[in-house]
């Protein structure tokens, strides 16, 4: 599927940076770049130079293996299918036949319920089990995926790349992701760390898999995951925090409920929406509408006088120093 590219504020070096677009697009491959268009990725646009590229590099030739068929292997798998890939190429374990009787018959694609079935013939492993079994599964598994110096992708939060090495074995290829639960809605913001042992191509392959959901960034310390945890993968709600808050001042100061809450939820979609595709970033869009002496104003003030921003960090900072402990733990298992 070609692709083409251009719109707001984000360039070319950002996007490549931060993992929007794949470093195979990167001004190095001239025979990809061409003129200027517009991309739209699951509704977030972005000012970039366009490319000529088949986004599925590896898509027909790949197979994946999913380990664990929650909700998030779910919202994965109907990216990947809508995004092109064939449902033949991605197999899911899980060892409530329910869940895998669920997505073959959503999604049409092959599932079991052993484990070393659905890795024996994949060229990748998502791990989306739960971080208190990972220990277990990742060991069953270690074998196969050694013998064949498969990718392995961890979704488990928390569970740091040493301790998958130390299970699955000192020269495989990982890459750990933290997506959000917006991800459910194909709107999630997912950041990725590869170790050294990840190729180029296997780093495309792992990006491809998580922007299947929404957007998908690369950091290159892997204490950052803890930041991230605390940013986005803890953010969906500290949001929710704030509408439900907003929802019931609104119901506390005369509105029906149904009225409040609505006008919060369309608020909240509103602001993020201008957020993404305005050129300006958050605080030069919240000096634009709050003018002087008027309510905005007033209202801010409140929040200042309070110390709202003081009180953000000071989540953030509990929410990563959490992340750490249960790292922590989660080694020792």
């Amino acid at each position: 599927m070609p692709i083409t590219v251009a719109l707001t504020s984000v360039t070319e070096s950002d996007a490549i940076s931060h993992g929007i677009i794949p470093h195979s697009l990167s001004p190095a491959n001239e025979a990809r770049r061409a003129t200027y268009g517009i991309l739209t990725r699951r509704g977030l646009r972005l000012v970039l130079p366009c490319f000529h590229h088949v986004l599925s590099f590896t898509m027909t030739e790949t197979t994946l293996a999913f380990i664990g068929g929650g909700n998030m292997t779910g919202s994965l798998v109907g990216g990947l299918i809508a995004d092109g890939w064939k449902p033949a190429r991605i197999h899911v374990a899980d060892p409530d036949s329910r869940q895998t009787e669920r997505l073959a018959g959503r999604f049409s694609v092959v599932t079991t319920t052993d484990n070393s079935t659905a890795v024996k013939h994949a060229d990748a492993v998502v791990l989306a089990v739960k971080p208190q079994v990972i220990r277990t599964v990742a060991g069953e598994l270690a074998p196969l995926i050694e013998q064949r110096h498969l990718l392995v992708i961890s979704i488990a939060a928390g569970v740091r790349e040493t301790s998958l090495r130390e299970w699955l074995g000192k020269d495989t290829a990982i890459v750990r992701a933290m997506p959000n639960t917006p991800a459910l809605v194909q709107s999630g913001a997912t950041a990725l760390y590869a170790n050294p042992a990840v190729s180029e191509e296997q780093r495309n392959l792992a990006e491809s898999i998580l922007r299947a959901v929404g957007l998908a960034i690369w950091v290159d310390d892997e204490a950052m995951m803890d930041t991230v945890t605390a940013l986005s993968g803890s953010g969906p709600a500290y949001f929710f925090l704030l509408m439900e808050a907003m929802t019931s001042a609104g119901s506390r100061m005369g509105l029906p409920e149904d009225t409040a809450r609505l006008l919060t939820l369309q608020t909240a979609f509103g602001a993020a929406k201008m957020a993404l595709e305005s050129a300006d970033d958050a605080a030069q869009l919240r000096r634009r509408v709050t003018s002087p002496g008027g309510t905005t104003e007033r209202a801010i003030g409140e929040f200042q006088k309070n110390n709202f921003e003081g009180i953000v960090l000071q989540a953030l900072q509990a929410a990563a120093d959490r992340s750490r402990e249960l790292a922590a733990e989660f080694g020792k298992r």
